[in-house]
């Protein structure tokens, strides 16, 4: 079985324990979904399952290939200690990755998407980059290097992704002895968060011990309650945009700085760099957490059914092409994750509190 056809089965799991989610918070008067937004952050975990059918032998291939050529061991696939360190291994690469994605201008660029969205629950677990794959196997390159088998490695880096889909909750408080050793919703509520407390802090997947051991740990406080999003707000339910944004601002800002120097590091320096000589001509506002407002475009009732018809026909065509990619060839493939984009774009300008007729239009209008 495939790795698109596990997460093809997974999606049922997904969206039925999004629904008990749902349904706890309105019964508790915590509620912590809105339509718009649910459906841009699911919508953003299906074009990165589609995209990732593309990128994905991009960075196996890559990891086989190290794996063939320079690993000092061939480890045993057979073996359990094998699998339990790879997935050790695998957690603690994938903390430093994360943590990159956090420090890093163009690993930020990539991980952002996880971020954009201003409400955190389940569908914010299923919010993805479609980028990551084109930098991220950077860092598991010493698991080949040791020996790790390309399927042990594929299979340990699913158990850790599967594993965090449960921690995106604010239905579940604080754990107790839990929390001191693996990463829990109330330790990944903190990594979500833009306060000056908890801002890039608990990278852990699935154990926290790496941020305690690293000293990037952060407790989750009561007198302090986690805002969510990212200190530049996107403002938009385009996932197009959404995987684009930063990337942009990047080359932007790299375009109007005068030095070359500054032009190359822009890429490389943390979120939010900016030359002296490009900050003093274009200064950016001070982030004040007073001052965060949450995107809420109102959406008629015709708006909500048409989104809510075309992201399910979306999701429908999603699960087809995932489950039979491998038998599909490249130009099928193509065509159904263009129209599935098209889908969510369309998705998203209702969103937005468009008109079905002023979505539709903009693919005719001149300009």
């Amino acid at each position: 079985m495939t790795h698109a056809q596990i997460i093809v089965l997974a999606t049922p799991v997904f969206l039925g324990a999004i629904a008990i989610e749902l349904v706890i918070g309105l019964a508790r008067g915590r509620n912590t979904y809105r339509l718009h937004d649910a459906m841009a952050s699911i919508g953003l975990g299906m074009m990165s399952q589609l995209v990732g059918l593309f990128t994905r032998l991009l960075a196996i291939g890559i990891y086989a290939l190290a794996y063939e050529r320079v690993a000092l061991w061939h480890l045993p696939a057979d073996s359990p200690a094998v699998w339990l360190g790879a997935l050790l291994a695998y957690d603690l690469c994938y903390y430093w990755l994360h943590r990159a994605g956090h420090r890093v201008g163009v690993f930020w660029a990539a991980h952002v998407v996880h971020h954009q969205s201003e409400d955190y629950n389940l569908s914010t677990a299923l919010r993805q980059t479609s980028s990551g794959a084109l930098l991220g196997w950077l860092f598991y390159l010493p698991m080949a290097a040791v020996g790790v088998p390309p399927l042990v490695f594929g299979t340990v880096a699913l158990i850790d992704l599967l594993y965090q889909f449960w921690v995106h909750t604010q239905q579940v408080g604080k754990l107790g002895w839990f929390d001191r050793w693996f990463c829990s919703p109330s330790n990944h509520r903190v990594h979500h968060a833009v306060n000056d407390r908890y801002l890039d802090r608990n990278y852990g997947g699935i154990l926290i011990v790496w941020d305690r051991l690293f000293g990037t740990f952060e407790e989750e406080h009561d007198e302090e309650p986690c805002v969510y999003g990212t200190r530049a707000p996107l403002r938009s339910f385009n996932p197009l945009w959404a995987n684009l944004e930063v990337y942009a601002a990047l080359a932007r800002d790299a375009w109007r700085a005068r030095s070359w120097w500054d032009k190359a590091r822009i890429w490389f320096k943390p979120p939010g760099w900016c030359p002296a000589d490009v900050a003093e001509r274009h200064p950016k506002p001070a982030f004040r957490i007073e001052a965060v407002r949450r995107f809420d475009p109102s959406m008629s009732r015709g708006a909500r059914a048409a989104a809510l018809a075309l992201f399910v026909v979306a999701l429908g065509a999603v699960c087809a092409l995932l489950w039979y990619a491998h038998q599909w060839a490249m130009p099928t493939l193509l065509g159904g994750t263009a129209l599935v984009v098209l889908g969510l774009w369309l998705v998203g300008r209702l969103g937005e509190g468009r008109t079905a007729s002023r979505a539709v239009s903009t693919l005719t209008a001149a300009d």
